[in-house]
């Protein structure tokens, strides 16, 4: 062998030795269990693209290792380390799916929980092998009865939906509380019982009751909180609506729809699955047509900002509105949004005013800021600058930061008010942490100048810098003086 192969070698035994300590590091370090796999997926990939090394080099070490059982990390505690990280080359795509389930089938036979459990996932989902739901069946028990919790879940998912094994709920059940027992206890005992309520009628295909344990284990109510455990449950939910919804079955469309639009929400956020706007689209679709108000509403959003679809400002409008009229006061003040600017229908501020009356008064805090304005300016309604505070006051001490922001611009200038800086400070204050721009920008103002507190060019400076990071011309123009200056 060449000394620059030897050398090579040398350098990859190296990473190795670093990348399990590191890795070792990572897992006990680690708050999010959670997402503990994905994360690991992505640090993995970091570490092996950062060092430039090469993932098929790096899993041959690995494998002579684990063949030779020679390498002190992978001795003793550390073994287990060894052969999770090995797992994740395969698992995750990095080399090939056969290889991952050779390497786990192999392991499984010697009584590994975990290999048993990511057996039981390539039989599931055809990773390296045909899908066999009854082998997949098999090694999920077997895990599960080695206390393995996430195959507990799984194994009544088998029960709940006959995979690989004849359905049975009262199994199910029991498999899912197995499931949640090595978890930390529910301290309400009223919500505990209320969430395994729901969920034997989940199990038993219950769609309303499946879209409420998903809400149940999103918010950890009742459950300990489980994003991905809550997308499946709306997953469930949600298809069993639109099968219903093909099979014309009435009354009960309405019911699932949230579960619908529960599921978009998830795509469009990332909530126990990947974010994906096309899926989150799809979903709102369905639920919108299914009549459910939040939905048509995120529906109208989408079209309005080309989100997960083409950009079709009259589709935007046509779903605010059917939205508005089934009394979503989020839709309301869009729809106002949609007449005071001319969005997919013409401009009429008028219209725009009763649409923003019509949500402020339901609780949108956006509307209440928005109503202000109309106030404030005299957009479809006369000047009135009293109504105009008042309708700022509600918005920002509803935690909405442009209210917050004209709030403390109304008691800077007087406007509905008595002049009083050290409030227009105040206000500003919890604006520009709020992130408001224009919040921001007077804050720095009021630091720069002594208004409303001492004067304090340092943090004048530090807020004109967040402002113009978000965008705000003048607060651009005003750091331009400061490095002139400076």
């Amino acid at each position: 062998m060449s000394s620059n192969l030897i050398d090579k070698a040398k350098e990859d035994e190296n990473f190795l030795k670093y990348l399990l300590k590191d890795f070792y590091c990572k897992i006990i370090e680690t708050n999010d269990f959670n997402n503990f796999e994905k994360n690991s997926s992505e640090w993995l990939n970091y570490k092996l693209e950062n060092n430039n090394k090469n993932p098929k080099k790096i899993l041959e070490v690995m494998e002579n290792h684990e063949e030779k059982d020679s390498f002190n990390l992978l001795r003793n505690k550390n073994v287990i380390i060894g052969k999770y990280l090995l797992s994740l080359f395969y698992y995750k795509d990095i080399i090939i799916d056969i290889e991952g389930f050779n390497y786990n089938q192999k392991l499984a036979k010697n009584g590994d929980s975990a290999a048993q459990y990511d057996l039981a996932i390539c039989y599931k989902n055809g990773y390296g092998i045909e899908i066999n739901f009854e082998k997949a069946f098999k090694w999920f028990l077997n895990s599960a009865e080695n206390e393995n919790p996430d195959a507990q879940y799984n194994l009544a998912i088998c029960y709940m939906d006959g995979l690989g094994i004849q359905k049975d709920q009262k199994k199910a059940f029991d498999w899912f509380l197995a499931a949640e027992s090595k978890y930390p206890v529910i301290p309400n005992k009223i919500e505990k019982e209320i969430f395994e309520r729901d969920l034997k009628l989940a199990i038993a295909n219950n769609l309303i009751a499946q879209n409420y344990v998903g809400h149940y284990y999103q918010n950890g109510r009742g459950i300990n909180k489980n994003e991905k455990k809550a997308f499946e449950w709306y997953m469930k939910s949600a298809v069993g609506g639109y099968e219903i919804a093909q099979n014309n079955l009435g009354d009960s469309i309405a019911k699932c729809a949230e579960g619908q639009y529960n599921l978009g929400y998830c795509y469009s956020n990332g909530i126990g699955t990947d974010k994906d706007e096309e899926a989150a689209f799809e979903w709102y679709f369905e639920s919108a047509g299914n009549g459910n108000a939040m939905a048509q509403n995120n529906l109208g959003y989408c079209y309005s900002n080309g989100i997960g679809t083409d950009k079709d400002e009259e589709a935007a409008f046509e779903w605010y509105f059917e939205s508005a009229g089934n009394g979503n006061a989020m839709a309301q003040n869009n729809l106002g949004y949609c007449y005071a600017n001319g969005i997919g229908i013409y401009e009429d501020e008028e219209s725009a005013f009763d649409f923003y009356l019509d949500s402020a008064v339901n609780g949108n805090a956006m509307a209440k800021n928005n109503l202000g304005d109309c106030y404030h300016h005299g957009k479809g309604t006369d000047i009135n600058e009293a109504k105009a505070f008042e309708w700022y006051m509600k918005s920002a001490t509803a935690g909405y930061d442009k209210g917050q922001y004209n709030l403390g611009y109304c008691y800077e200038n007087g406007i509905g008010t008595d002049e009083d800086e050290e409030k227009a400070f105040e206000w500003y204050l919890k604006s520009a942490i709020a992130g408001c721009a224009e919040g921001q920008y007077n804050l720095g103002y009021c630091y720069g100048n002594g208004i409303g507190t001492d004067k304090d060019e340092e943090k004048a400076f530090v807020w004109y810098l967040k402002s113009a990071e978000n965008g705000n011309a003048m607060a651009q123009k005003n750091l331009g003086y400061y490095y002139q200056v400076s």
